[in-house]
């Protein structure tokens, strides 16, 4: 008897709760007003809220999880461990590769809006006959300006498209407090560092001025080594440049345990002599 009761009173508030959500849902889509939002590919008209999103890029994956707002359809290439339920997920259909989505995938999967980044921009054109397009302008070449700011920016447009502009603000304003966490930590101190991407056995480097410049410009780590301008793919280093660099910090990005789903390196794979007599290795 207890137990039908309550039974009978969790579905009650289910059904309640479904209510007040469709309830809720309907309001926002007859009150919402349509967006034209500027991108560095063009105008983007919305003119109508979003129910059925198509994103291209795992950043813009990441922005929707953060908002709470669901996918239809994603790339399932290369999915970020923070991101994997939507790997298996059937609601969420993949759309092909990050670099090379699969457009008649797109088009089957009916968005009424596509996210995408840089990476895509030169699909543009034919998947904004699809559905309304609008571009991340996150700059992969060089971070080292604005970086955090487009972020917000671009977290504050979605969260008005869907009606989340309140977990916007919040999630913006927890993005201020990490940056200011990070500056705080490396304030004042004198440990220099390097970026390394490894791939395949070789290293690339990167700068103030290439895709991970914002570690430096926002978070305020010192560099060691050049500051020249290394862009998308970063410099081809050597282990004695790295030596000669002698940084106290060495940050390394493992792209080849990423792309080609190989164990991540360790100590032991990493090391060699040279890179031994660095102050980041001692």
């Amino acid at each position: 008897m207890s137990f039908t009761f309550r039974g009978a009173a969790l579905l009650l508030a289910g059904m309640t709760a479904l209510s007040a959500c469709a309830q809720s849902a309907a309001v926002a889509a007859q009150s919402f007003t349509p967006m034209t939002v500027q991108h560095q590919l063009g105008k983007t008209v919305v003119s109508k809220q979003p129910r059925r999103v198509a994103a291209l890029d795992m950043n813009e994956v990441d922005f929707l999880d953060q908002l709470g707002v669901p996918v239809i359809g994603m790339p399932k290439d290369f999915i970020p461990h923070f991101l994997a339920k939507y790997q298996n997920a059937p609601r969420v259909q993949d759309l092909g590769s990050i670099v090379q989505p699969n457009v008649e995938r797109v088009h089957a999967a009916r968005p009424d809006l596509i996210l995408i980044t840089s990476l895509q921009a030169g699909q543009y054109k034919e998947l904004s006959q699809i559905a309304p397009t609008i571009q991340f302008d996150v700059d992969y070449r060089n971070s080292a300006t604005r970086h955090i700011e487009v972020i917000k920016d671009h977290l504050l447009t979605l969260g008005q498209l869907f009606g989340r502009q309140d977990t916007a603000r919040a999630k913006a304003a927890e993005l201020d407090a990490k940056v200011q966490q990070a500056r705080q930590a490396t304030k004042d101190r004198p440990e220099k560092a390097l970026i390394v991407l490894h791939n395949n056995g070789a290293f690339s480097s990167f700068g103030p001025q290439s895709r991970y410049g914002f570690v430096f410009s926002a978070l305020g780590v010192k560099p060691a080594g050049p500051a020249a301008d290394t862009g998308l793919h970063g410099q081809p280093v050597s282990s004695e440049f790295i030596q000669q660099a002698d940084p106290d910090i060495i940050y390394v990005v493992d792209r080849t345990a990423v792309m080609e789903r190989r164990a991540a390196l360790d100590a032991d794979s990493l090391g060699n002599p040279l890179l031994r007599q660095t102050k980041a290795w001692k």
